[in-house]
């Protein structure tokens, strides 16, 4: 077929009957029932036919010239085994692609530690029960870590850095630079997950900052006076192997012993345990307050491992304990745990009183449970009364999770 010169193309758009219009050499001029006229190519890619559209007519900016032209070079294109219309996605994707990576390096070089700390802290305080929480974290984070860290883009923030802004305070002030180091490491986690940063987090503790820094809670109680330190506690490392070996001794003073270990309890609270203060169907051991040292009655959630503990239990007829003693016909005396440290060669290196020491460390330096939560745990006693009335119960359901997460490792020797 001729190509159409320019003078028929006037007249068949002049004329206006809507139809695709071959031009000559694969071009075309397509007229649309609203009279719009538009070229386009036919083309062969791997024997499928294909059309791809030049514009609209314009005599001056897209003349039949012009789109010979563009056809011309498209069947460069498709001589080359090239689908042009395959080739003008593509390039449209890189367009997108690039303009949304430009965008990320833009929002990623906007993301400093300091504006992520504060949209975090904005997000977290709804699940914060003590109103000064928020201010608690400004304060610790103003002082040691925005003047390191604060200008710095999220991704930008090394391991180098947190070492920076924890160890000069350390030693001297252990609880406060935990404290900060937990807030640092919550924050980098976050602007991970919103995609500011990638690889490792550089505040993590377990194989990262614990290689370099002493255990807080060690560093701690090593400052105390002698009088003041802690029981001599088993390392929580060491807990899974240790429990395997107490749950294959027998006697009542092991099962007192690894319902103590489980409970995190004193050693009194659970000698004197008495089966009615246990409601196995929520899972709960209410101490009454006669019983505890605070005088405040000290609801424990109970995991799985210790339920199946008191299942196994053999009730004495008569007998209100869970732990009695043949001889007295009361509860077990103190020395029948002890003995069970004795018997496994133990003695003089831990105490039974000093499981809380393990359970209070494992949950601080392997967990990102809240420290208050494990304060609960233990029974400890917080200085606001009202505070600590409000979250012993907002707190059951964090203390139950807790004491599973706890169960499940002191049990995981055994896996």
């Amino acid at each position: 077929m001729s190509k159409v010169t320019v003078k028929e193309l006037e007249k068949i758009i002049r004329e206006g009957h809507p139809k695709r219009y071959p031009l000559g050499g694969n071009l075309y001029l397509t007229i649309t029932k609203s009279g719009a006229a538009s070229f386009g190519v036919r083309y062969q890619i791997s024997k499928k036919s294909s059309y791809i559209g030049l514009g609209a007519y314009c005599s001056k900016t897209n003349s039949l010239k012009l789109a010979r032209q563009k056809s011309d070079e498209l069947k460069v294109i498709i001589q080359k085994g090239i689908d042009p219309k395959q080739q003008a996605r593509d390039e449209q994707t890189k367009k997108i692609e690039q303009e949304i990576s430009r965008q990320n390096q833009i929002k990623k070089a906007n993301a400093t530690f300091k504006k992520i700390a504060y949209e975090t802290i904005e997000f977290k305080k709804y699940e914060w029960t003590n109103h000064k929480t928020a201010k608690q974290w400004k304060s610790s984070l103003e002082t040691y870590a925005f003047p390191i860290i604060g200008a710095m883009p999220v991704n930008m923030i090394e391991r180098k850095h947190v070492l920076q802004i924890l160890e000069p305070i350390w030693f001297d002030k252990t609880e406060t630079a935990d404290r900060v180091r937990r807030r640092i490491e919550i924050i980098l986690r976050r602007a991970t997950s919103d995609g500011l940063r990638e690889g490792e987090n550089p505040a993590v503790w377990r194989g990262n900052l614990g290689e370099r820094l002493s255990s807080p809670e060690k560093t701690k109680n090593k400052r105390k006076p002698l009088e003041e330190r802690h029981h001599k506690a088993l390392d929580y490392q060491q807990l899974p192997d240790f429990m395997v070996n107490l749950r294959s001794a027998e006697g009542i003073g092991a099962r007192a012993l690894e319902l103590l270990i489980l409970t995190a309890c004193r050693t009194s609270e659970v000698l004197k345990a008495k089966w009615f203060e246990f409601d196995v169907n929520e899972c709960i051991w209410t101490i009454p307050a006669s019983r505890m040292k605070g005088r405040v009655a000290h609801t424990v959630p109970l995991s799985a491992q210790a339920m199946n503990l008191l299942n196994r239990l053999v009730r004495v007829e008569g007998c209100e304990f869970l732990f009695p003693s043949i001889s007295s016909g009361k509860h077990l005396s103190e020395a029948g745990m002890s003995s069970v440290i004795r018997r496994m060669g133990l003695r003089g290196l831990i105490t039974v009183h000093g499981f809380r020491s393990t359970f209070r460390d494992y949950i601080a330096e392997q967990t990102e449970l809240d420290g208050t939560i494990a304060e609960h745990a233990l029974a400890h006693r917080l200085p606001d009364r009202a505070a600590a009335a409000y979250q012993r119960g907002t707190l059951l359901e964090k203390r139950r999770l807790m004491m599973q997460i706890y169960a499940d490792y002191a049990y995981s020797g055994n896996t």
